[in-house]
This record gives C-alpha cells, structure tokens and sequence, in this order.
C-alpha cells in the first residue's frame, strides 16, 4: 500500500486524502493538511514512484486510481478526495470509476484533458546532479541551478532528495516512461454525480473555458473557483487563501 502520512484523528466526517502532484510527495502538503485535520483526520499520501511509497515500473492513471482506492479502503471505505495536477487526474478516475469510495472531490489546477506539454526536462535536471558529491542540500541545488532557473521549482525538486542515502525519493526513470500517459488522460468510461469543485490558479493556464464541456460530461454538479496571484502550484502560492477556499467549499456541501 501506499506510504501514508496521517494528520488527526478520525472524526464523525470522511478523512480527507491528498493526492499530490509529479515530483512532490506528501510531506509537501504537511503544514495544510495538519491545518486541515482540526475538523476531520487528514491523509496525505505517496503516489507510486514518489516519497516512501513503493517503486513500480507501471505507472499509470488506472494504476494510481487503485492504489488511492487502496487507501481509502483501509480507512472506512469512503473519503473526500483532493487531488493537484496528476494527483488530480488520478482523483478524477478514481471518482469516475469507482464512486462508492469518493464523498466529496476537489481537482487543483488540472483538468480531464490531454496535455501537449512535457515534464521531462525536470528529470533529465535532476540526473545532471551528481549525487556522490553531494554533501548537504545547497550542493544539490548549485547544480540544479543551471536546468532550474525558477528558485521555488528547485526547492521543490529538492524536498525528494535523500541527501544522506545520495539518491532521489523518485522513480524517475520509470517516471521518463510513463511520461506521456502522465500528460495524457485514459479517457475513463463512468461519470461521477457527487460535489466537485476544480479550483485553480487565476495565473494558469491548465484549465480553460474550453475545458469546462469535458469537465461537466463528467462530472455534472463541477464548480469553479480560481485562486488569485496563484499559479498551477496554487497550493504553494497561497496557502492561506487555498485553505479558506476548500474550508469554504467543504462546509458549504457538508
């Protein structure tokens, strides 16, 4: 099963999961989440391939739907689901195909569409860095610093370095592999009718008008809801103003 970091106790309300994005890992939803868990427990998980989750050379969106069911399992059958990027994507057919399990569904900053777009050139960063000269985490990041200009992308890309064990907390090259299904979407048959909200990023470009047919086919009772100032790391951009949003929308579908 997948690595799980729990924040709080179970409550009379369904535990709230967390899927992160590409490259994170839970710990990265560590200080939202434990603000999360004063009213229901609060589950932040490791996809497959990421944190202290296990490897797999498969990793794809039906795959990932299964593991997060896993979860849920194991924790009373039956969660809220916030899901960023493609932890959101693997939400959204996790909720498409099985139902039963997903109370509530929140998407950040991604929508059911295939992407023309590549994460690839973060992997081939990353395998630049030269793990044996690595002392401490500043080492890591000079060398990064030529593929990353964006500071907050290389601190991000840094939280999944193991800098004692040398090695990176990420499956990359199964990741390299499964990259195109990852920017895509499996296009999975069902339709999900519970609560959804897509909130995302005023300044990002990953769900557009032109998105919002596909969304409500899919799931008819989507709202939206943008971030201002917060691009598709909307979470990380605004914290504070992330947590009121999905505080608000919970209550306001309890």
């Amino acid at each position: 099963m997948l690595n799980t970091i729990l924040h709080g106790d179970p409550t009379d309300q369904p535990p709230l999961l967390i899927a992160h994005g590409l490259y994170g890992s839970g710990r990265n939803w560590g200080v939202l989440a434990k603000r999360l868990s004063d009213e229901r427990q609060v589950i932040a998980v490791d996809m497959r391939n990421h944190g202290d989750s296990p490897w797999f050379d498969s990793h794809t969106y039906p795959e990932m739907a299964a593991d997060l069911a896993e979860v849920i399992e194991a924790h009373g059958g039956r969660a809220d689901v916030l899901g960023h990027s493609m932890g959101g994507k693997t939400s959204m057919v996790l909720a498409l195909t099985r139902p039963e399990l997903v109370n509530r569904l929140i998407v950040a900053d991604i929508a059911p569409v295939a992407y023309g777009h590549t994460q690839i050139r973060y992997i081939h960063a990353m395998r630049a860095v030269d793990l044996s000269s690595v002392a401490k985490r500043s080492d890591a990041a000079a060398q990064l610093a030529p593929h990353v200009e964006d500071p907050a992308l290389r601190a991000f890309l840094l939280q999944s370095l193991d800098v004692k064990g040398k090695r990176w907390r990420l499956n990359l090259d199964a990741l390299e592999a499964a990259m195109p299904g990852i920017v895509g979407w499996p296009d999975p048959q069902g339709r999900f009718d519970g609560p959804t909200l897509f909130l995302t990023g005023a300044a990002s470009d990953y769900v557009r008008a032109e998105h919002r047919p596909a969304i409500r086919a899919l799931f008819p009772k989507a709202r939206f809801a943008k971030i201002p100032g917060a691009g598709h790391w909307l979470h990380a951009d605004k914290p504070r103003e992330f947590e009121a949003a999905v505080r608000a929308w919970l209550a306001a579908t309890a």
